[in-house]
């Protein structure tokens, strides 16, 4: 059942980056959402216990890269493992944005946010975030989540 639904909700595939002092992690989510208009506001869902969560409360910033439809293995690669024992951004090809988020190379799309509040949504926590950058590669398709490519 819970993957039948998430195949009918169309949404693309996305890396949540974070950084707090010299640690940085991102992780894969599929949960994104329009948020707010003016001013712009998106809401990413993220468990509590994951540890991009605890680096988002820290840092009071995310990233959010949606990948292009060319990138499956690195929304593979960012949701199978924890960042808080691994570097999962060794062998990975990024740039950092002005603030120092991570920035995957050859992306669809990348937002960065400003945290504005954090809501609870039963086994997740909606993290709601203040456009402060946007970038977007017209020449690029989005990845589509299909929950048969990560279950």
């Amino acid at each position: 059942m819970p993957g039948e639904i998430l195949d009918i909700i169309t949404s693309p595939v996305c890396v949540v980056t974070a950084q707090n002092s010299d640690k940085i992690n991102g992780m894969t989510v599929a949960w994104i959402m329009q948020a707010a208009y003016n001013p712009a506001f998106i809401a990413v869902s993220i468990a509590p216990e994951r540890f991009t969560h605890s680096l988002i409360k820290e840092s009071k910033s995310f990233g959010v890269n949606i990948l292009s439809d060319g990138q499956r293995h690195l929304g593979k690669h960012f949701g199978f493992s924890s960042g808080r024992n691994t570097d999962k951004f060794t062998d990975i090809d990024f740039h950092k944005s002005k603030s120092g988020l991570p920035i995957f190379d050859n992306v669809y799309a990348y937002i960065e946010c400003r945290l504005i509040n954090i809501l609870n949504a039963g086994d997740h926590d909606l993290f709601v975030g203040e456009v402060l950058e946007k970038n977007i590669d017209d020449t690029k398709n989005p990845l589509i989540f299909k929950s048969s490519d990560y279950f």
